[in-house]
């Protein structure tokens, strides 16, 4: 496994994975030493995330490998679907998964989504708009939605 690190306006991005893609981005503000040597898709995720900062970039090409139950990969997945500058509930996005029962599973596989922005977890929200649940902080979430121009209390369903 292998890690590099990019500087953006919420914290330290810490990307890690292998020669075949990526198995985590995270957000940290605890110095993390680099890899020796860096994958190439490594590097590509870096310079994507970075043009995503800079208002360059709104999706991503990059193979994907994050690790977690065939349940919370299913939930990733639905979740890389939400696109760029739209919100979903977590109510919508677990009848989409097609259990409305399975709420509470589905929040918490949100919430265990190891790669950050590229699986848009961010853009899942209260029935009610509130922004709720973002385990990098509501203050991250918010920033990011409002760069992604989804304006505050303007939040829009898709």
């Amino acid at each position: 496994m292998y890690t590099t690190t990019i500087h953006t306006p919420v914290g330290l991005a810490v990307i890690s994975g292998n020669e075949d893609g990526i198995t985590s981005v995270r957000c940290t503000h605890e110095p993390v030493i680099d890899s020796p040597f860096v994958p190439a898709v490594l590097h590509k995720c870096a310079r994507q995330l970075e043009e995503y900062f800079l208002n360059r970039r709104r999706s991503f090409d990059i193979p994907l490998h994050p690790q977690g139950t065939p349940f919370q990969r299913s939930v990733w997945q639905m979740l890389a679907e939400v696109p760029y500058g739209k919100t979903m509930s977590y109510m919508e996005l677990t009848r989409r998964l097609g259990d409305e029962k399975a709420i509470r599973a589905v929040a918490a596989a949100n919430g265990k989504n190891p790669i950050w922005i590229i699986i848009p977890c961010h853009r899942i929200i209260g029935s009610n708009g509130d922004l709720t649940g973002y385990a990098g902080g509501l203050g991250r979430k918010k920033w990011l939605l409002e760069h992604e121009q989804v304006a505050n209390g303007q939040l829009t369903l898709f």
